[in-house]
């Protein structure tokens, strides 16, 4: 019996060690390219800056980590495609992404149906954790955003009468429209027109004409930042001078480039900002200047969480038994990560709920000729 036992224990020390010998594989998935690259660049960006930082100091318990990142061109399927790949040919403990809600909605249920930890950084669609077990996010979710900016228009700005523009195929828009109409209403707020336009459609003419005439205060138009600047364009072209109101999809440094003098004057809600002074954010924005030459977006700050929680998740499935396998170490990291509690992160305090989603503070930005201002910050 004794044998057996001591056996069993050098066994269990030749497994970890060699585990420690190899390298950890994480995926990102995201938008390298289309219309929302900047996304998954950001995202991409952050993540393999913060691990080739860990690296630099030794890994994880002296194991190395692999950043694998592959470019979903913000479609479902090619989402898929790459989730697939990614722990089937290259073998990822876990993922790092989507980017965006369409293809997380599309990609999560892979990962989960094969217990393989996905943490999105940025994707805020209602209800994605709810595909399983094996899905988290460190960004709040639409309806907290609708539910945030319906309260600080009819609040702050004492807007009573509001415009919504929305794109109709996108699950992103449509759901964050949904949700500031629901709250803005009971706040006592009247939604006095609801106009819609297709993916791809640049001209905006006809729905801002209709708003023009509705007697609008301000325009609700969830959308990213390349339909933002073009609406805004639009809308001054036209004579519709009303400020839009926006989510995080407009935070991206070509907003301005596109919109112009139009778009300041414009308010978006937003998991950070640069402007914020927390001595944590303030490192990792030097540290992010240094390496790509350019203050770092909200969706760069919300990776550099996901990768800060994945390594701490990573460091303690090591710390447990029965890791020397891949499948136990994905399994580490889902229990760690659903464990997750007052992690300090550059965009605040992150705990998981028990739907797996982050208790998180919203920031209200003002768009300005220079970038943006700070107006406020909501708590859930």
């Amino acid at each position: 019996m004794v044998l057996v036992a001591f056996l069993l224990a050098g066994l269990a020390l030749f497994s970890s060690e060699v585990w420690a010998a190899q390298t950890i594989k994480i995926g990102v998935v995201g938008p390298l390219s289309g219309d929302s690259a900047t996304y998954g660049i950001s995202v991409k960006n952050a993540v393999e800056l913060y691990f080739k930082e860990v690296n630099a100091k030794g890994g994880i318990r002296g194991v190395k980590i692999d950043v694998i990142a592959l470019d979903d061109k913000g479609d479902a399927s090619e989402a898929v495609n790459a989730v697939r790949r990614l722990i089937t040919r290259d073998q990822v403990a876990a993922i790092i992404g989507t980017t965006t809600s369409g293809p997380m909605r599309a990609a999560a249920p892979i990962a989960n149906s094969m217990k393989v930890p996905m943490l999105s950084p940025t994707a805020t669609q209602e209800g994605l954790t709810d595909i399983g077990p094996y899905i988290f996010r460190t960004c709040f979710v639409d309806d907290f955003q609708g539910k945030v900016m319906a309260k600080f228009a009819r609040e702050e700005l004492k807007i009573s009468r509001v415009a919504i523009l929305y794109e109709n195929t996108d699950t992103y828009s449509k759901g964050l429209a949904n949700s500031f109409k629901e709250y803005f209403t009971k706040l006592g707020g009247m939604i006095v027109a609801e106009e819609a336009y297709g993916k791809g459609d640049q001209d905006f003419s006809a729905q801002l004409t209709r708003i023009r005439r509705s007697g609008a205060q301000a325009i609700y138009t969830p959308v990213y930042y390349t339909a933002a600047g073009l609406i805004a364009k639009q809308a001054r072209q036209l004579g519709v001078n009303l400020p839009l109101l926006g989510p995080d999809g407009f935070d991206s440094d070509q907003l301005l480039e596109i919109g112009g003098d139009a778009i300041v004057g414009s308010y978006f809600t937003n998991h950070y900002s640069p402007l914020t002074k927390d001595p944590l954010a303030v490192e990792f924005q030097q540290k992010y200047r240094a390496a790509y030459g350019k203050t770092p977006d909200a969706l760069a700050a919300l990776a550099w969480d996901a990768a800060a929680v994945m390594a701490d998740a990573i460091e303690r499935a090591l710390a447990r038994h029965k890791v020397s396998d891949l499948q136990g170490v994905r399994e580490g990291i889902r229990q760690a990560l659903s464990g997750l509690k007052d992690f300090h992160g550059v965009t605040g305090y992150i705990t998981f709920d028990e739907n797996r989603d982050p208790i998180k503070t919203a920031l209200i930005l003002r768009v300005t000729k220079n970038g943006h201002e700070i107006v406020t910050s909501i708590k859930p």
